[in-house]
């Protein structure tokens, strides 16, 4: 299994899943051109796409999906709640059933997990194959036990490490969206990516990347400071950034 980003933001996010037998894209927050440029930068054609997930309705993860399935034909999993969400025509659609149970697309076997976000029914994924597991974990405010319990024993994880608290405090955002994003349903700051990595079975991990990082609120090197005691306990570690995500990265 390998994973790669076209893009890790606010302003767009995408994931690729690939074994040797199919490719899934996890969430499509760019426009269809700029997903298939981006695409092209990992070495996948837009066919080779075998089904896309979609996390939650909010534009920076939703915003290409409706016309990326559209054009390609491409399955697409979402929860209900995300489908009332999104005010777009999406085909060949498949319903999550259950935000707790497991569904299977091609070789992967996908959980998907409730988190709280504010939006209508958000998750995110762990998904595993005859090997490994990974586990994808963005767009959170608060790590329940729920959520610790399915990303406890990852072989890699895409975790959010969205904000530092003080530079929101003190950042440009209004007082509004300030409480949003640091609230219970808005997302990860530092020290909770910290918090968490510190209660799952660290030992598993092989590949560990920060990403959804703020570009107004955070710095690489923040992140980097806040887990250096933990990543120097790890094989790999990766910081991913919004005009790149991060290349192909496996699991061996």
């Amino acid at each position: 299994m390998k994973f790669a980003s076209l893009g890790s933001g606010s302003k767009g996010n995408a994931t690729l899943v690939k074994d040797r037998n199919c490719c899934l894209m996890i969430d499509c927050g760019f426009s269809v051109r700029e997903t298939e440029r981006r695409l092209k930068r990992l070495q996948v054609s837009p066919a080779e796409i075998s089904a896309v997930l979609v996390t939650h309705e909010h534009a920076d993860h939703a915003r290409g999906v409706a016309a990326f399935t559209r054009k390609y034909k491409t399955p697409v999993y979402m929860t209900a709640g995300t489908r009332r969400a999104i005010n777009d025509n999406v085909e060949n659609l498949h319903l999550i059933a259950s935000s707790h149970e497991v569904f299977h697309c091609e070789s992967f076997a996908v959980t998907p997990v409730a988190v709280p976000h504010d939006a209508r029914e958000p998750v995110q994924y762990v998904l595993r194959n005859e090997r490994h597991a990974l586990g994808l974990l963005t767009d959170l405010g608060t790590i329940t036990p729920h959520v610790l319990e399915n990303f406890s024993h990852c072989d890699g994880m895409l975790l959010e490490a969205n904000h530092d608290s003080e530079m929101l405090a003190n950042g440009p955002y209004p007082p509004s969206l300030k409480r949003r994003v640091g609230g219970d349903w808005g997302h990860l700051n530092n020290s909770q990516a910290r918090w968490l990595l510190e209660r799952v079975c660290i030992e598993n991990i092989q590949q560990l990347v920060l990403g959804h990082i703020s570009e107004k609120n955070n710095c690489v090197s923040l992140v980097r400071e806040t887990v250096s005691d933990i990543a120097a306990t790890l094989p790999s570690v990766h910081y991913a950034c919004q005009d790149h995500g991060f290349d192909w990265i496996e699991l061996s």
